[in-house]
């Protein structure tokens, strides 16, 4: 069976909206990144699927595509993944590898975990890791902390949402102060 993990960048008070300037994806190329990047690089060999929310989807398909200049590597490894968007909305998805889901997100989620294939990763989609976690099927949680208070915004776990269960897998500091932190859920 596949691991489906949540890989979130989040402030230092839990928020993973992005409301203010404290997160930008082309960072990882400035020289207090390189461990991060080198990092996510390793991530990214691990995964062949990304799961997203429409949201999330859309926001990285108008993104990224157009950047003819990357020296992070993510565009490349965006077009190469197999993208999974959970969508009752979106007809057509106008990238390449790219799937809509139009099922339950935790039915949708376990059919891909039982396909045979490496890591399946989900990022940003905040409502959509609210589902998968309220049902059950999240593996992995990565929160990259970043030393910024936010003050505000939607956070990963929800207000009365309890999981017992985590155990820490590893913990790592990076030259730039962000900490990853790595959870299993089961």
């Amino acid at each position: 069976m596949r691991t489906l993990s949540i890989t979130q960048n989040v402030t230092l008070d839990g928020c993973v909206e992005m409301i203010t300037d404290w997160f930008h994806p082309q960072d990882q190329g400035r020289t207090d990144m390189a461990d991060v990047q080198e990092e996510n690089q390793r991530a990214a060999a691990r995964c062949d699927a990304m799961l997203l929310g429409r949201r999330t989807f859309e926001d990285f398909r108008g993104y990224w595509p157009q950047q003819t200049d990357d020296t992070t590597g993510i565009t490349e490894e965006l077009n190469r993944l197999q993208k999974y968007v959970v969508s009752t909305t979106l007809t057509d998805p106008g990238w390449q590898n790219s799937t809509i889901l139009t099922g339950d997100p935790v039915e949708e989620a376990r059919r891909l975990k039982a396909m045979d294939g490496h890591e399946i990763d989900v990022t940003g989609s905040i409502t959509l890791c609210h589902a998968l976690l309220e049902g059950g099927v999240v593996d992995e949680v990565r929160l990259w902390t970043y030393p910024v208070v936010q003050g505000r915004g939607r956070r990963l776990f929800p207000d009365g949402f309890q999981l017992d269960r985590l155990r820490l897998l590893d913990a790592r500091s990076f030259r730039s102060g962000i900490v990853l932190t790595t959870y299993a859920v089961r």
